[in-house]
């Protein structure tokens, strides 16, 4: 059975992203080399089972089961050899298996970063970086310190060679990438967490490119985001410009949530939730501080009908049985804590509470009406322009602004095991109980707005 399994692996391996490896490396001096990404979360031996019957055993227990299990992964890796390999999950805990990646990883030319879970938890982030597609400008680590000790990496890579692809010979392709894995969503409690740790990175990234006065870039997110199509984190992202490169790729909307998965939770619950993320610097953005207060208004609304209020029914509730038509403070409080998004260590503070009503309170009278209610919590209106909602440039808007920069198309992308692209968990996959996904993009010229 070792045998079989070995032996589907292999061809799938070979048919399934052989084409891709090969994409990455072809260059020459007229053409920009497309560059490849994968993400993977390789499911730490402290958390994975080795028996449904007996959910105690884990394969920490039996270094011959992780220690093959980790070489197999190896093994894909540098076949499939990336530029840039995301890995979650990865056992920070364990000398022999971070030498083993580190070791093998770095005799095939690539630099490696890892890093840990805060508090110990004994598994973390590893992203791994060729060397011969990019130099590391800067590695940065964000520690979140919350109730589930996540973290993310950002780095700050260049291409060693000018860009073919601009006008000017002298510009280098630049890339910032973050490699992170969210909280699981175990309870409705632990959402806000979850958008939060998006709202921590983004906020980042931003003051990362004004601190040091960078030129807009792309922006790659990758990892095991623990959530779906569905979810108020990819609304969050989708609102922000950043796109789905897997989608991308095979013309998905953001309605086609069931055409593919990418785990298997503990639950054994089918669903896709690892993404590698794009934002293009001709993307025009809302403010992050307005995208975030609609997304918390739009989980505060989730809340509400859940409860299977309507409209009406939702602004008496907020009203907390004053006597006026408006909803105080007190009253906006008492209902966040009553719908679980404060209340609780890791709700919201009372500062993020507090600027939710200063950015529900249109006129700044301190109370809300029913018309604020409705166009700020109901049936959010927030200022919003065509090419904000779109992402797409007017050019009539860069007349006397127009300077290059280096963008990216989504080339092509993949998941492996081939089953899960059809929406269906393979019963014989035992590498993990995620997919690895592993995107092509192509180096391109595009304007970009002068500030």
């Amino acid at each position: 059975m070792r045998k079989e399994r070995r032996s589907m692996e292999k061809k799938g391996r070979i048919s399934r992203i052989g084409r891709y490896a090969i994409a990455s490396s072809i260059s020459d001096h007229h053409q920009q080399p497309c560059i490849t990404c994968t993400t993977f979360n390789i499911l730490a031996p402290i958390y994975k089972r080795l028996s449904h019957k007996d959910q105690s055993r884990r394969e920490s227990d039996n270094r011959a089961y992780w220690l093959a299990r980790n070489h197999r992964i190896l093994d894909l890796l540098l076949y499939e050899r990336s530029s840039i390999i995301c890995l979650q999950e990865f056992w920070v805990g364990n000398d022999e298996l971070v030498d083993m990646y580190e070791k093998r990883l770095g005799d095939a030319g690539y630099i490696n970063f890892k890093l840990a879970r805060t508090n110990n938890r004994g598994d973390g982030l590893l992203t791994a970086i060729r060397k011969d597609h990019f130099r590391v400008l800067n590695y940065r680590e964000l520690l979140f310190n919350d109730c589930g000790d996540r973290v993310a990496q950002v780095l700050h890579v260049a291409s060693p060679f000018p860009s073919s692809q601009c006008r000017n010979d002298d510009i280098q392709q630049e890339v910032l990438i973050v490699n992170t894995h969210l909280l699981f969503p175990h309870d409705s409690t632990l959402s806000i967490v979850r958008l939060q740790q998006v709202y921590k990175i983004l906020q980042y990234v931003e003051s990362y490119q004004k601190d040091y006065n960078l030129n807009p870039m792309p922006i790659i997110l990758c990892g095991d985001w623990n959530g779906s199509k569905s979810g108020h984190v990819y609304r969050f992202l989708r609102s922000q410009g950043f796109m789905s490169s897997y989608d991308t790729a095979h013309q998905y909307a953001d309605a086609d949530a069931h055409k593919w998965v990418s785990h298997r939770n503990h639950r054994g619950n089918i669903c896709g939730v690892d993404f590698i993320w794009l934002l293009n610097p001709d993307r025009y953005r809302k403010l992050l501080k307005t995208s975030w207060t609609e997304a918390v208004f739009g989980m505060f609304k989730y809340q509400l009908r859940r409860a299977s209020l309507t409209e009406y029914d939702a602004f008496a509730f907020l009203k907390d049985d004053n006597d006026g038509d408006y909803i105080t403070y007190s009253g906006f409080c008492e209902a966040l804590r009553q719908l679980n998004l404060t209340g609780h260590c890791h709700g919201l503070s009372a500062e993020e509470t507090r600027d939710l009503w200063v950015q529900a309170d249109i006129d700044g009278n301190n109370v809300l009406d029913y018309k604020e209610f409705q166009q700020r919590i109901w049936n959010p209106t927030w200022l919003k322009k065509k090419d904000e909602i779109s992402g797409e440039i007017d050019d009539s808007k860069l007349e006397g602004h127009r300077e290059q920069t280096i963008g990216f198309s989504v080339k092509n992308a993949v998941l492996f095991p081939p089953e899960v692209e059809k929406g269906r968990w393979p019963e014989n996959y035992f590498l993990s109980d995620h997919a690895r996904l592993t995107v092509v993009f192509s180096p391109i010229r595009m304007p970009r707005l002068i500030s």
